[in-house]
């Protein structure tokens, strides 16, 4: 199925050759690169970073439980990293990238030199100049030469000795200035292909939310008489709920502050904050932030002590001066004696949501440094923390999200409600919140207090100074001085947040919420609780953990609630938040006191203000759990009885006395607890699991108590077991939030047989179950978020930073000892240790079992079925149950695997590999579905493994038992085995494989670092012969290979893993190819066959560079492949060129040795790319600078131009398909194989890793290579570097800002992503990323729950234009000038090495033709400056060594190159023009050596001037002028040629080029008038009638113009017309039958091609020497001209001249048997035919104009009319327009007058001052014999030379009058040539006039509309508008000078004059058609109209009627005297009548 070279070969042992064949210069080369050290992975511990300033740890001293003791050390135990020592030492120098610019040069091009627009004025256009253009000659020189000082000449122009001496000046200067990477000046690719980036997860971080500081600013009431107090909180009304905890502040002066001393005994600095931080995970537009305003308590209702707030105001002071003391008295009265207790007073709230949204939106547009600051953008912080993905945040709008980049704003709220005593709860609030939000005030009239709040909001990124955390722990940064802290206030967020614990938080809230007193009969009114945390039930034991409120202690022993006056069942608001302490017992409980508060002092009373009521308890743990939820507790009365706290209130046991309860027992105290809180999970499963753990631990008693069940010893095993597997049952939130700690206990059990009851359990297989289950679990949840490659972020995280070993199980021997060192003393610590012991282990049996479980049922046959079986049984364990972990015996040190170590500890890599071998069912089928997990868990572990290894005693293959490697090999082949048959069967799942793939790669790549090289390779080679051998499609499986191979390549040490050091780096010692030495015979056959074998894929090169030559095979097999929308060959060459990328960036490839060894390890790929040059696709710059190229752009493809170079030198039989970007003709096709042709910027990436290759490969390599390559392969070299030079053209500044490929940064985006790549996985980049700013994760830029996929490219961004500035468009353009030059200059060196070989090769000539082809090539580009004088010297030297040779064997180059070496002449950069001048005189002197060489240089040079002249418009002539004035210097300065004729030659030659350069200069005046350019380029043309070349030029330069007006039928004619003149020089040399006979044969195709047989043959011979040499006078150049001619006729849409065309082309194809372009000639027929009947008379052919001129102004344009062809639809007042904006600027709009109407302009009444342009539309006349002929409406437009206007005029004068005075005269004007021609505008040379009487043009117009209606009806489609229009105007009642009304003019009576019988007669038959087709269109009509157009049908139909019986008797009346001669006329009346009345019969019926 496959090729047998798609099979990956046997690989190398690397270890074995690395140890026994390494030879000393390459170990050398090898050090260059960093050998593989030992320990590549480093294993190190990494402090975690605390934001506290310290760790928030429970208090000191405490015995913790074992729970509380593995959580704790799991928030503060360091983070565990394995991570690459070289990791991306290849990638450093893609992070300078951004400085690049600075150090490179700026490249001059000159598409970017801005030209000197000195606007030259419009002359008036006058020909007088160009009226004798018969006596034209070509020397008259109109501007003397010698008046201008010439240019500066290049030095050493011919100081050389010889010609070695010449290629070494040139060598040298060709390498000096170099940029060393080619790659980094080239843009990155596309990442979306980039595998191998793993990204590293982000380190685990306490969560947070978006987070806001709020600062209180000020509360101020009308009044200030006494201290209040503030809390503040957000809710979320949208989920009707509270989501922070309470912020306490007061704004209260010290002077009220010391009102409240006595009840304050000291004041902590934390309880002074006025600002907080919230935080909100899930914005929602209904967050409110509500603060709640408190007073101390006093006497009286709420609204009592409200009422003064509400009446006073402090400015009316005087009045109420008594009362306000009066009030403050008061006030100090109740603080002194009630200032423990608080009211409720007063609240108010304020969206934020709706604040931070305005402020959003008033942000300025480019303020986005915040944006950038990384951190801020919300919608990137989404990705970071996986939330819930729920419905809400697609609802979300916009601007909602956008919480942490608001401007910071000031609230003033100024709204304060009272509050209602009977409306204080949550719930009341909320629907105030949901009333306000509805109408903006509370429904019920809620009075309010007028005073003003006022907030600071910003949003924080940074923790500013003086922050406290929630636990009150200072944050970091620290202040200095003791400044007001900051608090954060906790969040509780509105749904779960999926993060895990990461720091030890416990604490608890209580929320009393209501009492229910109503049925006792008790003064109770004013109800206070007491709140204590107890820990004990002495009085004593109240704990000091409530934190405390604003201005007092931190932490508080009791709180009281805030009272509310007289109210028997108050609510309360109040939150009491407590710090649990770790350890709890079941003697702590909440204690609540119940007390009446009396407000007034009764006067028996003394002290105690407050009367006790009852008391109520709540234990806080209950069977070891935590208590949380909704409670309602009873309320005992009097005392509390003993021991009470034992028990629930409700369910306390009988006492003695007993217990007096309120209401009966009842519960009346409802209240709510929340706790929040990193130790205590709050779920059955999870705390179940972690009892049972902890009981095997030790110091358990059983039996055990779980919950309410009691459990045995013996059943210990069994429990714990189900506890385990129902793990994966817990709720998803708990489970993540201890995920950490609940794998670590699982991977614990994997590791340790458990002796339970004396008894050792096996809980490895149930454990490995529940951590698959687990993982699957995670995986399949909608709320977690994956990376890109599918990995479960959470577990990904926990991976990286968090898994360790489990503890190894402690032996008995040294357990007394204690001789294993402690868990953190293994590792490298960074950072302080902190060497926490780890708490003692449950001593176990000496004796170890294995802990897999031998009575597992042997693998149901499952769908997996054979093969894996198949695999099993290969690796001899049959029956998974079989295996055990064997041990060795402890006294046998010496175990096989050669370790020092006895290995009697079970490993932990080797238990897991083993689980994952003889997993069966679900479980076996998650846990490879899951791989990644598993495989990264085996890399670390053995990290760690490894770590602990004493390095120099154990070689690397013995670090692993054998076992473990079968095992390894085993789980490879399953997982291969699992891809493929997803591939195979499912193709829903291909993503899943995708995945899967990758993964295994990974883990592949990772092994390399950490196992036996060669063992590795193995696996890699049984995976691709696997995937091979899978029924797959070929692309499938080269895509999957790739993505495997991509990984493994990407590793840091893969130069060395592939050995590039033993890769031939140079050419062997035999022969050097150096020019002097012509031996190339004595190079042996085998030499020569071996270079040749380097540059392809062998057998051996693929054994000895493993990794190297699997890639290149894939590369070969997916350019082989037919692919659909070639996304495999990219994907191939994306691979193979970031590989490449990264050597060229790596540092350790800086020497040039190096370097060559690198490249010579990819020259099979250039073979693969020289083979693949048909696929390439180079249409990649068609961006060019074209607008500015001197020069014209003369192969410009964009407007297909009429003859450009390439295809030239196809017509010439160019074995070359140089047909630039335009036309590659594939030579596929004669492979016989379909092929699709690759991406431009696909190829592009290929083709930059081919010039990387040859830039850094052995040069004298490359030059064996090309000297002994067969001819074909070089013409295939010499293609392929073509392509490079198009590919890699400059782009030009204009389009860096379009989105091209030469774009070069695609985006920070796109950068990171290389970085990444280059850095290739995961390590520990800490540092690195820091450098580049930012995590590799924000680059995916996420949505929620984006499932990456490799085409989702969500994380792409383009750059579009307006993301750059001007600055940045420079530096790129500056970078990719560079990259130009760079490319270009490869292409040059190589071309340089192939011709200096040029001497050993068999065929030179050819060669150089060769060389010379893309040389000529790259000057048709946009170059630098640079790189063209580094062209010129080459093509200098080749002119040099080879010039004979070039001038007779590639006559048509050099005629190429005279023109480009002239179009650089005239460049406006001095540097080009120099070199180019040097290199034009050279060619001179080196041709004259030889008369009929030179006499063609001449020939030449002047065609191509006169080619350059006439198409380029803003060609500089003043340059080419200085250029011909330094070439003459040159001649009289060369001292060897004085005495030869060669000077006076030159002088004469430049003479008639300056000649030439004259015309121009006139042409440069007509630049705005095309209609005078063209006539001006048509006598040009015309006075070389008796120089063919030269005319033909001018008719090609003709051609091009009209080609950029898209006057396409006017290039074509330039075309045909100089193909007939070449047809007439052809007929004169040979007489052949197939060739047209001289220009009479295209007289089909138009009647003006006569004019090319003026010239005859007396006047020349055509064989006289450089006449008719140019490349068109020969069979194919004729054909080339009129294929072209063809295709623009087809652009023009005259397809029918298009066969006549090919009438010629086919005979003379027939003759050459060319059956390839007969086919495609016959193909393009086709199509030509096709349109005809597609589009036959919808063409539009053109529009006709008559234009006369009239004034002397005009010069010998005066009184001359010219018929003017203008486009298909063009209006009058367009041409006019157009005209008159020309030529007022020419003589001024006053000057210029424009005659409206048609009539004959009078002489003598115009103002001779002025200039006068009349324009009238014309028509196409034809007589009526011509019409016979001329039957389509082609043939009506075409080969026109009679052309007709009329103009309506009466005898009085005026134009128009009644219509018996209305005459018409028609005006008939011939032309001079026939439309269409070479110009768009031909003289009139004839005019005849005719005048119609007035009858005569009523029957016209009743001819008209008769022949309108009779249209209308017959169409196959009818068009009903159109029908009733034309009916309307027929037939309408109110039509003027209608139908009817003509008729009673001419037809009422019969004339008197008999001249007008004829006339009339005709009018009348007119009319009798004209009524029948009225009635025809009446009844189409009927039957096309709708239902709602019935009416108007039936009055249509009685408006037709009515005229029939009008019109009857006038077309009833004939003229007797015209009917005489008819034979019985009666009958022939009478049959009429009879049909008539007929007629009506049938009418009336219907």
């Amino acid at each position: 199925m496959w090729p047998s070279s798609y099979e990956a070969v046997e690989p190398l042992d690397l270890e074995e050759f690395l140890l026994s064949q390494l030879r000393s210069g390459d170990l050398a080369v090898m050090q260059e690169l960093g050998d593989f050290p030992e320990d590549d992975l480093k294993v190190e511990q990494v402090e975690k970073e605390c934001r506290t300033v310290r760790h928030s740890v429970p208090e000191d001293g405490l015995e913790l439980d074992p729970h509380v003791r593995d959580c704790v050390k799991s928030y503060i135990q360091p983070w565990l990293l394995v991570s690459r020592r070289c990791q991306g030492d290849g990638w450093s120098a893609y992070s300078e990238r951004e400085g690049l610019h600075k150090l490179l040069r700026k490249q001059t091009f000159e598409s970017d030199v801005e030209p000197d627009n000195t606007q030259k004025p419009v002359k008036s256009p006058t020909l007088e100049g160009l009226s004798n253009d018969s006596g034209r000659t070509l020397t008259s020189s109109d501007f003397n030469l010698r008046c201008l000082t010439p240019d500066r000449r290049v030095e050493g122009l011919l100081a050389f000795s010889s010609h070695e001496e010449l290629d070494r000046i040139n060598q040298e200067a060709r390498y000096g200035n170099r940029h060393p990477e080619l790659f980094a000046l080239y843009p990155p690719a596309d990442e979306e292909d980039a595998v191998e980036i793993r990204p590293v997860p982000d380190c685990p971080k306490e969560h947070t939310g978006d987070r806001i500081l709020v600062r209180c600013q000020a509360i101020k009431f009308e009044i200030d008489i006494e201290p209040v107090f503030a809390t503040m909180a957000l809710y979320d009304l949208k989920e009707k709920k509270k989501i922070s905890e309470n912020f306490y502040f007061d704004l209260n002066s010290e002077h009220l502050k010391n009102i409240l001393k006595p009840h304050t005994p000291h004041v902590d600095q934390s309880t002074l904050a006025r600002s907080a931080i919230f935080s909100i995970t899930y914005p929602s537009p209904d967050i409110y932030l509500v603060i709640k305003i408190e007073k101390v308590l006093q006497q009286g209702e709420i609204g009592d002590c409200a009422d003064p707030y509400m009446t006073l105001r402090e400015c009316d002071s005087v009045k109420n001066k008594d009362k306000l003391e009066k009030l403050r008295g008061q006030a100090e009265t109740f603080c002194q004696r009630l200032g423990r207790y608080r009211m409720p007073f007063a609240w108010a709230t304020v969206n934020i949501m709706e604040v931070i949204s305005t402020a959003t939106l008033e942000r300025d547009v480019t303020d986005s440094d915040s944006l950038k600051g990384g951190k801020s953008s919300s919608m990137e912080r989404r990705a970071q923390f996986p939330r819930r993905n729920s419905e809400r945040f697609n609802t979300i709008d916009d601007q909602f999200c956008n919480v942490s980049a608001f401007k910071p704003a000031t609230i003033t709220i100024s709204t304060i409600f009272k509050q209602e005593g009977d409306r204080l709860s949550d719930e009341d609030l909320l629907k105030f919140l949901s009333e306000i939000k509805k109408t903006s005030t509370p429904q019920r009239r809620v009075k309010t207090i007028s005073g003003s709040i006022k907030l600071d909001m910003s949003p924080i990124h940074d923790t500013p100074l003086a922050c406290l955390s929630t636990e009150l722990i200072p944050l970091i940064p620290v202040a200095e001085k003791n400044i007001r802290p900051i608090k954060e206030v906790l969040e509780f967020p509105s749904s779960e947040v999926y993060v895990p614990h990461n720091i030890y938080r416990n604490l608890l809230y209580v929320y009393p919420q209501r009492l229910n007193f109503v049925n006792r009969l008790t003064s109770a009114r004013n109800i206070s609780i007491k709140m204590q945390f107890m820990s004990g039930e002495d009085p004593g034991c109240s704990l000091p953990v409530i934190f405390g409120k604003s201005s007092g202690p931190e932490f508080l022993q009791e709180v009281h609630t805030a009272v509310t006056y007289h109210n028997k069942s108050p609510d309360f608001y109040e939150e009491v938040k407590l710090a649990l302490p770790a350890r709890l017992t079941e003697r702590h409980h909440l204690l609540f006191t119940f007390n009446h508060i009396s407000c007034q002092q009764k006067q028996n009373q003394s002290g105690s203000c407050e009367t006790l009521i009852g008391y109520s308890w709540l234990p806080i743990v209950n069977n070891d759990r935590l208590q949380t939820g909704q409670f309602c507790l009873p309320i005992v009365l009097e005392r509390l009885p003993v021991n009470y706290s034992l028990h629930t209130p409700e369910k306390l046991p009988p006492q003695n006395p007993p217990v007096k309860w309120m209401e009966g027992h009842k519960g009346i105290f409802n209240l709510e607890i929340q706790a929040v809180s990193s130790v205590h999970t709050q779920d059955n499963h999870l705390e179940r699991f972690f009892t049972l753990c902890h009981a095997l631990e030790g110091g358990a008693t059983f039996p055990l108590r779980v919950r309410e069940e009691k459990i045995p010893e013996n059943k210990l095993e069994h429990e714990l077991k189900l506890s385990i597997i129902s793990l994966a049952s817990s709720r998803l939130e708990p489970l993540v939030l201890f995920l950490h700690l609940v794998l670590d206990k699982l991977f614990t059990l994997i590791m340790q047989p458990m002796v339970i009851a004396g008894q050792t359990a096996n809980l490895a297989q149930i454990a490995f179950e529940s951590v698959v289950s687990i993982v699957n679990g995670l995986h399949n949840s909608q709320e977690l978020i994956r990376d890109q490659q599918g990995r479960n972020s959470l577990l990904a995280t926990y991976l990286y930073w968090v898994f360790r070993l489990p503890d190894p199980p402690r032996d008995m021997q040294n357990a007394d000892s204690g001789s294993i060192p402690s868990a953190e003393s293994r590792y490298s610590t960074m950072g302080r240790a902190t060497a926490t012991t780890v708490g003692s282990m449950l001593l176990l049996q000496s004796r170890i079992r294995s802990s897999s479980n031998p009575d597992i049922p042997a693998p149901h046959s499952s769908a997996e079925d054979a093969e894996v079986k198949s695999i099993l049984c290969a690796q001899g364990h049959n029956n998974p149950g079989s295996r055990m972990s064997t041990i060795v015996d402890l006294n046998n040190h010496q175990n096989s695997t050669g370790s020092t170590r006895p290995s009697n500890r079970k490993q932990f890599h080797e238990e897991l590999a083993l689980q994952m071998v003889v997993s069966t069912g679900v479980c076996r089928e998650n846990a490879y579905k899951y791989a990644w997990f598993f495989f990264e868990l085996l890399v670390k572990s053995m990290a760690q493994h490894v770590s602990h290894l004493e390095k120099d005693s154990v070689p690397r293959r013995g670090r692993f038992s054998d076992r473990f490697k079968d095992d390894i090999t085993t789980i490879v082949s399953v997982v291969t085995a699992e891809i493929g048959a997803i591939l195979v069967k499912q193709h829903k799942e291909v993503e899943q494989a995708e995945k899967v793939n990758i993964s295994l790669a990974f883990f592949l790549y990772d092994l390399l670092s950490l196992m036996d090289r060669g063992f590795v390779f193995q696996l890699v080679k049984n995976y691709c012969n696997q995937m091979s051998a899978k029924n797959l499609s070929m692309p499938t499986l080269i895509s999957m290979r790739l993505e495997f191979l991509r990984i493994l390549c990407s590793h840091e040490h893969y130069l060395n893993l592939s050995l590039f050091f033993s890769s031939p780096g140079s050419a062997p010692a035999s022969p050097c190819p150096s020019i002097s030495s012509q031996t190339s015979s004595s190079c042996s056959f085998q030499e020569q066959q071996r270079i040749l074998g380097l540059f392809e894929l062998s057998q051996e090169f693929k054994q000895q560079h493993y990794l190297t030559g699997l890639l290149l095979t894939e590369l070969s097999a997916a350019l082989d492949m037919e692919s659909e929308g070639g996304k495999v060959q990219r994907k191939a060459i994306n691979a193979i060129y970031s590989l490449l990328c990264s050597h060229d960036l790596d540092n350790r490839c800086v020497k040039q040795e190096v370097r060559a060894k690198v490249a010579a390890l990819y020259l099979s790929l250039v073979g693969i790319i020289i083979d693949s040059t048909n696929y390439l696709d180079f249409t990649v710059s068609d961006t060019r600078g074209g607008k500015n190229k001197p020069g014209g752009t003369e192969d410009d493809l964009e407007n297909v131009p009429p003859i450009n170079q390439s295809v030239a030198m196809a017509i010439a039989g160019n074995p070359f398909n140089t047909l630039g970007r335009n036309a590659l003709v594939s030579m596929a096709s004669m492979q016989g194989k379909s092929v699709a042709t690759l991406a431009a910027d696909t190829s592009r990436h290929l083709l930059a890793c081919f010039l990387w290759v040859m830039k850094n490969a052995d040069r004298s390599l490359i030059q064996r290579w090309t000297v002994d390559m067969p001819h074909s392969q070089l013409n295939k070299l010499l293609e392929l570097l073509t392509i490079c030079v198009s590919c890699f053209e400059y782009g030009g500044k204009q389009s860096s800002d379009k989105v091209s490929t030469q774009a070069l940064q695609k985006s920070q985006q796109a950068k990171l992503q290389l970085e990444e790549a280059l850095l290739g996985g995961m390590g520990a980049r800490g540092e690195m990323m820091k450098r580049v700013g930012g995590g590799i994760d924000r680059t995916m830029g996420h949505r929620e729950n984006l499932r990456w996929r490799k085409d989702l490219t969500q994380w792409r961004q383009t750059n579009d234009k307006q993301d750059k500035t001007k600055a940045e468009l420079d530096q790129e353009a500056i970078i990719s000038g560079n990259l130009a030059t760079e490319a270009n200059l490869i292409v040059l060196d190589l071309l340089e090495t192939i011709v200096q070989a040029v001497p050993l090769a068999e065929c030179k000539d050819s060669v150089v033709g060769g060389v010379l082809r893309v040389l000529l090539h790259s000057l048709t580009c946009n170059q630098s400056s640079t790189f063209l004088s580094h062209t010129f010297s080459s093509l200098r030297a080749l002119v040099v060594k080879f010039g004979d040779l070039m001038f007779e064997e590639e006559a048509e180059q050099c005629a190429d190159l005279c023109q480009k070496v002239l179009q650089y002449c005239s460049s406006p950069v001095d540097e080009n023009r120099s070199q180019a001048c040097a290199t034009l005189y050279l060619i001179m002197r080196y041709s004259y050596s030889n008369a009929s060489n030179f006499s063609r240089v001449k020939m030449q040079v002047t065609m191509s001037l006169a080619s350059l002249v006439g198409k380029s418009s803003d060609f500089q002539e003043e340059y080419l002028r200085r250029s011909l004035r330094t070439i003459l210097a040159y001649a009289e300065e060369d001292t060897e040629m004085q005495n030869t004729q060669l000077p006076s030659q030159v002088d004469e030659l430049l003479r008639n080029l300056n000649s030439i350069l004259s015309d121009t200069v006139k042409m440069r005046e007509f630049q705005e008038d095309p209609e005078m350019l063209m006539d001006l380029m048509y006598r040009i043309a015309k006075g070389y009638q008796t120089s063919p070349d030269l005319r033909l030029t001018w008719l090609q330069n003709m051609a091009e113009k009209h080609n950029n007006r898209k006057c396409y039928t006017e290039s074509a004619m330039c075309l045909v017309h100089a193909a007939a003149l070449v047809a007439e020089y052809l007929s004169m040399l040979e007489d052949h039958k197939y060739l047209p006979i001289g220009s009479v044969t295209f007289q089909n195709i138009s009647t003006n091609v006569l004019e090319e047989s003026a010239v005859s043959d007396d006047i020349l011979s055509p064989d006289e020497d450089g006449v008719c040499s140019g490349r068109y006078f020969t069979e194919s150049g004729l054909v080339g001209l009129l294929e072209q001619a063809a295709e623009l006729f087809s652009n023009g849409s005259l397809f029918e001249t298009v066969n006549e065309v090919y009438k010629i082309i086919i005979p003379v194809l027939e003759a050459h048997r060319d059956f390839r372009k007969l086919s495609s000639t016959h193909d393009k027929l086709k199509r030509a035919f096709d349109n005809i009947l597609l589009k036959g008379h919808k063409r539009m052919f053109g529009t006709y104009f008559r234009v006369g001129f009239y004034g002397a102004k005009f010069g010998d344009l005066d009184e001359r009319e010219f018929i003017y062809k203008e486009p298909g639809i063009t209006h009058l007042p367009e041409i006019s327009h157009r005209l008159e904006n020309f030529y007022s600027q020419c003589f001024g709009e006053e000057t210029l007058v424009m005659i409206k109407d048609s009539t004959p302009v009078d002489r003598k009444q115009l103002n001779p001052s002025k200039a006068y342009i009349q324009i009238t539309f014309v028509e196409p006349f034809f007589d009526d014999y011509e019409m016979k002929d001329r039957l389509t409406n082609f043939e009506k437009n075409f080969n026109l030379r009679r052309f007709m206007y009329t103009t309506p005029f009466t005898k009085s004068g005026r134009p128009r009058g009644e219509l018996y005075e209305q005459y018409k005269r028609k005006t008939i004007l011939t032309t001079m040539h026939a439309f269409p021609y070479i110009k768009t505008r031909i003289n009139v040379i004839q005019k005849e006039e005719f005048d119609l009487t007035p009858i005569e043009v009523a029957i016209e117009d009743m001819q008209k509309k008769t022949r309108e209606l009779a249209v209308a009806t017959h169409r196959e489609q009818p068009d009903a508008k159109m029908l009733q229009m034309l009916l309307q105007g027929s037939v309408g009642a109110t039509v003027n000078q209608g139908p009817l009304e003509v008729a009673q003019v001419f037809l009422n009576e019969i004339p008197a004059d008999p001249k007008l019988f004829r006339h009339h007669n005709k009018l009348r038959l007119c009319f009798k058609e004209f009524i029948m087709r009225c009635g025809e269109a009446v009844e189409k009509n009927k039957n096309l109209i709708t239902f709602d157009q019935k009416e108007y049908q039936q009055e249509l139909k009685k408006n037709y009627n009515r005229l029939r019986e009008n019109l009857r008797p006038m077309l009833e009346r004939k003229i007797p005297e015209l009917y005489k001669p008819i034979i019985r006329p009666r009958l022939e009346n009478r049959d009429s009548f009879k049909r008539l009345s007929f007629r009506r019969v049938q009418e009336e019926n219907s």
